[in-house]
Parts: C-alpha cells; structure tokens; sequence
C-alpha cells in the first residue's frame, strides 16, 4: 500500500466497498516494463481497468491499446487516443462492431477462425489481421488460465493467414497468451518457438509476417512473493533470440493485471463475524463485498488476496471469508487456509491489496440490490 493511498483511507469518511487507485503507481509500472522491454509496444489490456482516469494516464505516457469490445474502443476515442493506436484484440466480434471500429479508424483485428475472418474481410476490407494460436492449453503456472476459449491451432492459423491474404486483407502477425497471473517464464519458451516455425513456413509460401504478440500473463504480487518483471523480459528476449536470431519481428505486448493491479486497494467493512456451532473454531468473517461486488477473481479461489486490518500484530485464527449476498456461491475462501485477527469484529475495516485490476469492472449493477463499489483516483 502506498503512502498516497494509506493517507487517503486515514483521512477519507467514506461509505464502503470502494477502489482507490493511485495512477503514479500505475505510471511506475508502465515505464518500467517499458525500459526493460524497450524492442516491444504495449498495448494496455483495457479489460483489467477501462477507467478514464487509467486511461488518460497511460495515453500521456504514449502506451497503445488493447480493446475487447467496440464500447472499449470508444472509451479509448474519448480520452484522445489515435484510433491507429488501438487493437480490436477480441477473437470473437459482430460484424457491425468490426465496421463500427474500422470506420472509426481502427485498421488492426485479431481473430482465430474463418468465421471470424470472413466477418473482417466483409467490414474492415484491407485491414491488418493477426491469428492468435492456442498455447500452454492446460493452463499450467496460471492462477487464471486463458488456453481453451481462444486460440486455434499453428497448423489452422498457417491456413487461415493464406485465407487472409486471398480475401484482401493484410496478413500481419501471430498472437498467443500463456495465461494471466503467469509464474512460470518457461511458458513463453515454447509458444515463441512455434510461432517462429509459423513465421517460416508462411514465409515459405510468400507470406512476410511482421508482428508477434506476446500476450499479457506478467503477475502482480499478491499473498506470496513473484519473480521480478525483469526475469521475464530476460527470458523471452533469450527466447526470441534463440528462435528469430538478431533480426526480431515487432513485438506487442498486452499487459493489464502487471499494470494496474497494485496500484489498487479495496476498502471493505465487516458486516458479521459469527460461526455455525458452538463447537467450531473457525469463524465465517462476510464482508460487504463479495463476487457479485467485483472480486470474481475468486471463483474457484483462483486469486487469493491479502487483506490487512488495523490488528495484524495479534493473533490470528482461521477463517472462511465470504461476501454479503443471499447467494451462497459467494463465499470466498473456503478451501484455501486463510487467516485473520481474532480481535475482528463487525464494522472494522478491511483493506484488500492488489485489487486495482480486474474488480470494479467485474461488479454486478445491483444484483440483491448492493450497489457496485465506488471508484477513486488519486
């Protein structure tokens, strides 16, 4: 927590859940992924974070954009951003959305079927295309796999890439993504390695790609201790090496949680601490906000937060946290051993860590009524 937020939750009389965001964190993370990587472009993954404030931030900065949606797109326009800056990154499109963007300006699709790329060709004639593969399709080393939905074969993009050609579009590069909240480098060894045998192969057949995109999958610190950014950055340009030797193809990158998920805190308020016999020594702690409010990410306790309170020098004892809505799927953390402050008690606060990314824009608009978590930038 940095020194900004800690003085905004000390001095702010405010009702909670809310976020509060302090964008020079988000500054410090942009610039250094953008000195250790200096040969790649980022293009924001806006799915993490679309606020305004992020947004204008980062356009100052000169970063580009990934967009999964056209209401994404226009949010990019909104806060200035050349529409020639932004990628439709989303494998899965309506046609009218792909002509609303191309007539906006953006010239830059991804896709991974041809379905999705007659739909292109039709809209956006002439625009640049790049087919992302499936890789890493067990998810391995990701708290959030991203392997299944997306993606399609090397051999499928080979011939889909051929198509794109045929059908008017520009054949421009290759993407993959190892996963969000990857830990593991050695996932990005393999995927560069076949999409350097595709870039070959096509090249075989007079097709010149001249992108790939690497995804996002860079972790944000969250209970336990990560590699540094650096680690990866070495580890794909070693890799990029090996399989491109000197002379590379540009390289887009798509990071959204490394960017923005520290420079967030969550403010929650106990609203009951109780347990369900006599007998049982662990307590079941609900806070205010739940799933439904934002922290989705905890389906299937995939991410798990560290949550601070104003009595961590005390003991501590185990519990099941859960959230406030008369859904019993939303409970939190149930299966995995989490621990809070036996002095906790109903109306104390919680401060979620690392919650920049991927909450607020997950909260349901009013489901049992709660009201989704307010937003502050500082």
């Amino acid at each position: 927590m940095t020194p900004k937020i800690e003085a905004f939750l000390k001095d702010a009389e405010k009702d909670s859940p809310f976020l509060v965001v302090d964008l020079d964190v988000v500054e410090d993370r942009y610039k250094r992924l953008n000195s250790a990587f200096s040969e790649g472009h980022i293009y924001y993954a806006m799915k993490a974070n679309p606020a305004k404030p992020i947004l204008e931030r980062l356009n100052q900065l000169g970063s580009r954009f990934d967009a999964a949606s056209l209401g994404e797109i226009m949010q990019c326009l909104e806060t200035g951003v050349d529409p020639k800056r932004i990628s439709f990154g989303n494998t899965l499109k309506k046609k009218k959305d792909i002509k609303a963007a191309y007539d906006l300006g953006v010239d830059l699709f991804a896709f991974d079927s041809e379905d999705e790329l007659d739909k292109i060709a039709e809209a956006a004639p002439g625009s640049r295309v790049y087919c992302r593969i499936l890789v890493n399709r067990h998810g391995a080393g990701a708290s959030w796999p991203l392997s299944r939905k997306f993606g399609c074969s090397s051999a499928m993009a080979h011939e889909l890439l051929m198509q794109a050609k045929a059908k008017g579009l520009v054949p421009f590069g290759v993407s993959f993504h190892v996963g969000s909240q990857q830990l593991d480098p050695a996932h990005w060894a393999k995927a560069i390695s076949d999409v350097a045998t595709l870039f070959d192969a096509l090249g075989e057949g007079g097709i010149q790609l001249q992108m790939i995109n690497i995804g996002g999958g860079f972790p944000a610190r969250y209970q336990e201790d990560i590699p540094s950014l650096e680690e990866f950055v070495d580890y794909i340009k070693e890799h990029m090496t090996a399989s491109f030797g000197e002379k590379w193809p540009e390289i887009y990158m798509e990071p959204g949680r490394y960017i923005v998920a520290e420079a967030g805190v969550l403010q929650s308020e106990v609203v009951c601490v109780s347990i369900k016999d006599f007998a049982e020594e662990i307590r079941w702690v609900y806070l205010d906000v739940g799933k439904f409010g934002g922290l989705a990410e905890t389906i299937d306790e995939s991410i798990v937060y560290q949550m601070v309170t104003e009595y961590d020098d005390q003991e501590m004892g185990p519990v099941i946290v859960a959230g406030p809505t008369c859904d019993s799927c939303d409970t939190l953390y149930e299966r995995t051993y989490f621990q809070l402050p036996l002095a906790l008690k109903t109306g104390d606060k919680i401060n979620i860590l690392s919650t920049g990314a991927y909450t607020t824009m997950y909260a349901s608009q009013g489901f049992n009524g709660f009201e989704p978590p307010k937003e502050y930038f500082i």
